[in-house]
């Protein structure tokens, strides 16, 4: 009977749900030395990293200068949706362009400009040269600061015609790095200008934009070459999802707190329906929602309120220590051959490491980036020391720029009062580059990879083994009985 006391009191005869620091891997026998660990991966069924790192699809996190930083160190950073569909594009566009071999976006000079006009130009575009075009787009010279700074041979009102170098070495359409790079070295020149069978301009190829193609061998590139880039969008946001695909996103994001909804699914659904990038949806956190998402779902991702700035479990009284609940989804997934993608959570390497144990092929970072240079919040001083601003997407900050439909809230403008928040503001350590702190956070992960005797994530994942961690054992695990002089660079013990 419903009103039957022992009915409830049944309830109380649960499973017990581990996190991070109640497990620690088992170290093993191994040849395994860290540096030869393969941390290569699939964060969706077509969509390979070459380390199994995201970027949080945050607005005090990722935007376009973070995504392209993580792209070139062979993550994945994913856009956040607190921003208009058209500020996406543009975002989604500029990643793709980032260290892109030919250059479709060219400033050109007209031969009847003065030099004046051309030298402002080029300054205010930032870049060192520019091709000389006609009304057609025939290339006609090219023009470089050397040309007409400061102005020995040409006057400041002298057309570019008389500064320019008419003898233009260019290259076809279908001209590769190599090749292009040979021209550049033979002919002593920093640009090429990409020309049709008609002489007419279509790109432009730098000797910067080839070398620094060559500083990211390991960056996360599509089948042409461009960096890879997620998008995350509503969980109804049919129409966002449609322009972040058009736009050229790998990966769209179907970025809801509970994706388990019957409303989020069937929506999700008809998204991947209608997009050609892959699909990954989240946040869930249990066999039960697996199971409804790994029909159509190209990647499923992991989280009920384990963020930093999550207040979900508190606020709700809901949620899933994370361990188990990637163990959970991952036991569904696997057997569809959908990746699983950790949420939240992580402060530490070990954390990281451990949710791929548990069967994720991925992990997903806030806090961890936040406090980087390519992270877009402001840096601020506190008691002399500098942080970054950190808000959680659940935060009435957040939710009052366009994210509450991430937590399923429809809120008024100008009804901030009304919000029923699920995060908080904070500060986070500044950290300097995402380049150093995936250094420290991989480099991490490797190590553990190494005491468990595995040279890849299929591997590790089939190898590794857990051990229970006592409230002792945890206090074991971190440095003690000292005060600590000295900072390591991979840990943070305020954190």
């Amino acid at each position: 009977m419903a009103n039957d006391p022992q009915s409830f009191s049944a309830k109380l005869d649960v499973p017990e749900a581990l996190t991070f620091d109640d497990v620690l891997l088992r170290p093993k026998e191994s040849r395994v030395e860290p540096d030869e660990a393969d941390m290569s991966t699939r964060v969706s069924k077509n969509v390979e990293l070459q380390v199994p790192v995201l970027s949080a699809a945050m607005d005090t996190v990722t935007e376009g200068n973070m995504a392209i930083e993580m792209a070139r160190q062979g993550g994945l950073g994913v856009l956040h949706q607190n921003m208009d569909v058209d500020r996406m594009v543009a975002e989604i566009e500029r990643v793709k362009r980032a260290d892109e071999l030919v250059i479709r976006d060219v400033v050109t000079a007209r031969p009847d400009q003065t030099v004046r006009e051309v030298d402002a130009m080029m300054q205010q575009e930032g870049v060192s040269g520019a091709p000389v075009v006609d009304d057609d787009d025939e290339v006609l010279g090219i023009i470089s600061g050397t040309d007409i700074r400061p102005y020995l041979e040409v006057g400041e009102s002298d057309a570019v015609r008389e500064a320019m170098t008419d003898e233009v070495i260019t290259a076809g359409e279908d001209v590769t790095a190599r090749e292009a790079l040979e021209l550049m070295y033979e002919h002593k020149i920093e640009r090429v200008p990409i020309v049709d069978a008609e002489n007419r301009l279509v790109g432009l190829v730098t000797m910067q934009g080839i070398l620094q193609r060559r500083e990211y061998d390991d960056a996360a590139r599509d089948e042409d070459g461009a960096l890879r880039c997620g998008a995350a969008v509503g969980p109804f946001e049919q129409d966002r999802a449609v322009a972040a695909d058009e736009a050229g996103a790998d990966v769209v994001f179907i970025d809801c707190a509970h994706a388990h909804n019957l409303n989020v699914v069937e929506s999700a659904r008809e998204i991947k329906s209608r997009v050609e990038a892959d699909v990954v949806v989240g946040n869930i956190g249990t066999q039960e929602a697996a199971e409804d998402l790994v029909e159509f779902a190209d990647g499923l991702k992991v989280g009920i309120g384990p963020g930093s700035i999550c207040t979900t479990r508190v606020v709700s009284g809901a949620g899933m220590p994370q361990i188990t609940a990637v163990t959970e989804v991952a036991d569904v997934a696997s057997r569809h051959d959908v990746p699983v993608i950790a949420d939240g959570g992580i402060r530490y390497s070990g954390d990281a490491i451990k949710a791929i144990a548990a069967g994720a092929d991925a992990v997903m970072l806030g806090s961890y980036f936040a406090g980087t240079d390519e992270a877009p919040g402001r840096v601020i001083t506190m008691n002399g020391k500098k942080y970054k601003q950190y808000r959680g997407m659940g935060s009435v900050g957040a939710m009052s720029s366009g994210g509450g439909d991430r937590y399923l809230k429809d809120v008024e403008e100008d009804e901030e009062e009304e919000y029923v928040p699920e995060g908080v503001e904070a500060a986070t350590p500044y950290k300097g580059s995402v380049e150093s702190e995936l250094h420290q956070l991989v480099g991490g992960m490797k190590s553990g990879m190494g005491y468990v005797g595995a040279e890849t994530i299929p591997e590790f994942k089939q190898r590794s083994e857990f051990v229970r961690v006592s409230s002792a054992g945890h206090q074991e695990s971190h440095p003690h009985d000292v005060m600590i002089t000295d900072e390591a660079p991979n840990y943070r013990p305020d954190e």
